[in-house]
């Protein structure tokens, strides 16, 4: 089923009298239950595209459709009402709070999500989540005492500890050596599966498309491939 339309997005900047375009024209539909994987070389406009459709900058034209709605002429609270609740974040770096515990930063991530979970259901929820990514027996550790893929394990955990519907992922495995990029990767495969999400990866790494359900190839703002 198709969660996330992108229909005909640009993106352009004006410096001076120069008018940079960023995105040329951009379709593109997202499954749920799957992931979709942008690469290209630096430029080419895939993390621009995750940002636009993450909703963290306004498209120059074209629409941005989740579950039916028109993101594009949200206000900006509704809109960051929508990545509140239904979108999860993993970046490059983990970016976790040092002075708060593995369970702290989960625990923090329902609160800004406004969940309705009682205290002692979001302790069973965090415990849940954290048994799920494997970091159940570091629930009491700071960020300090991880390692680099306990570190992105416990990113991802916060990323779909409120049950998002869409997870934005850019370059979560640049930061890791080959081994934890494997395990972050399946670990990222085996969630969007079972928690039908819709995974929307940008990605520089090769390896990584084998783990994908559809390769987008970007090149100069355009799409040059679309392979399912």
């Amino acid at each position: 089923m198709t969660l996330f339309t992108i229909d005909e997005v640009r993106k352009s900047f004006t410096n001076g009298e120069v008018k940079e375009e960023i995105l040329k024209g951009i379709n593109l539909s997202l499954r749920e239950g799957e992931i979709t994987a942008l690469v290209g070389a630096s430029g080419s406009g895939k993390s621009t595209l995750l940002t636009i459709s993450a909703g963290l900058q306004p498209t120059s034209d074209g629409q941005v459709i989740f579950e039916g709605k028109n993101m594009t002429t949200m206000s900006s609270e509704q809109v960051r009402k929508v990545r509140a609740s239904k979108f999860g974040f993993v970046f490059q770096f983990a970016h976790l709070v040092p002075f708060l515990t593995v369970e702290e930063q989960l625990m923090l991530m329902l609160d800004v999500s406004e969940s309705r979970l009682k205290k002692h259901e979001q302790k069973e929820e965090v415990n849940r989540i954290l048994k799920l990514v494997g970091m159940d027996h570091r629930k009491n550790s700071y960020p300090n005492l991880l390692s680099g893929g306990e570190k992105q394990r416990v990113a991802i955990a916060r990323a779909i500890i409120h049950k998002p519907k869409v997870l934005f992922a850019d370059e979560p495995t640049a930061s890791l050596d080959s081994k934890r990029s494997k395990d972050v990767m399946l670990l990222i495969r085996e969630l969007t599966k079972t928690l039908n999400i819709t995974t929307l990866m940008v990605t520089h790494d090769e390896e990584m498309l084998s783990y994908a359900d559809q390769i987008i190839k970007m090149s100069d703002g355009l799409i040059l491939q679309n392979v399912d």
